[in-house]
């Protein structure tokens, strides 16, 4: 009823934000609690529920590997770690409802890697406000990572702390899972160094995105914190970012505007996508569905 819809709207945004607050408080997150954003409208508090859309789309992905190499929507394996932050009893459990970035590094004191931690350093508050934990990991141990943590601040020329834990992986087992090795890259015993890996894991524990850089090429936190953006909007909202997004699609007028996922069928897009936009292109296919950011979750 119309005063339903009134009390709705009233309430349901204050009652969400002391949850929001509440969870990530839960999550070691209490600082960063009363940095949570309002939410304006009950149009912003209803996710889009789209029958054909990203529920659909991840049955795509297996969440078993056949051949024992990890794959885009397998399960992330569990483990237990000693790190800087203490004991990690249940890699899984340190998640929680969270999203999180497995990050490793060849070896503590070397320069790319010790750029790479500072960079995380600075996106670290980014990420925790899209409940986003972070854990680097190298085959170091953990008083090697401590020692070398103190070069990483010296170093870098903004003001930072490192919140994130760090994991000390000596016996290879982590590094063995989640086939992070670099066989041209061996250390003073011959044994092989992790890869710069990074894998981002939904709060369901599967991966949803791979990357991999050698040695020699340090990584873009920049890029890394898009992916997690829009992994969590497709996520939420059943659509595909475009090519350099959010920076898409200017020149037609829709600049940051996303794709329908192709899972979503033509009425699904009618009813949950208004106004969204078909490009036409010469095969006559109309699978270039565009939807501007400001029309997700409205109907």
């Amino acid at each position: 009823t119309p005063h339903t819809l009134v009390m709705l709207r009233r309430f349901v945004p204050s009652f969400l934000r002391a949850t929001q607050r509440r969870g990530l408080a839960s999550l070691g997150f209490a600082p960063l609690a009363r940095h949570v954003k309002p939410v304006a409208s009950l149009t912003q508090v209803r996710a889009l529920s789209v029958p054909s859309g990203a529920t659909e789309y991840n049955k795509l992905y297996p969440e078993k590997s056949s051949d024992g190499f990890l794959r885009l929507g397998n399960i992330a394996p569990d483990f237990s770690a000693e790190t800087t932050k203490g004991p990690m009893n249940s890699f899984h459990e340190w998640i929680g409802d969270s999203w999180a970035i497995l990050f490793s590094h060849p070896a503590d004191f070397t320069p790319v890697c010790t750029t790479e931690i500072g960079r995380v350093a600075l996106k670290y508050d980014w990420l925790a406000e899209r409940n986003c934990k972070i854990a680097t990991l190298s085959v170091d141990p953990v008083d090697s990572h401590n020692a070398w943590l103190q070069d990483v601040v010296a170093h870098c020329e903004n003001n930072i702390k490192i919140d994130f834990p760090i994991i000390a992986d000596p016996d290879r087992k982590i590094s063995v899972a989640y086939n992070m090795f670099d066989p041209g890259n061996l250390d003073d015993d011959g044994l092989p160094l992790t890869i710069r890996a990074v894998f981002i894991i939904g709060p369901d524990k599967k991966i949803k995105l791979i990357l991999n850089y050698p040695a020699s090429v340090g990584r873009n936190m920049d890029e890394i914190c898009r992916c997690v953006e829009a992994l969590q909007l497709s996520a939420k909202e059943s659509i595909a970012t475009p090519a350099n997004w959010p920076n898409n699609h200017e020149s037609i007028g829709m600049k940051g505007s996303v794709f329908i996922l192709p899972t979503v069928t033509a009425e699904d897009a009618k009813e949950h996508f208004p106004g969204h936009k078909t490009c036409e292109v010469p095969s006559g296919k109309e699978y270039l569905r565009l939807a501007s950011l400001e029309s997700l979750g409205k109907k």
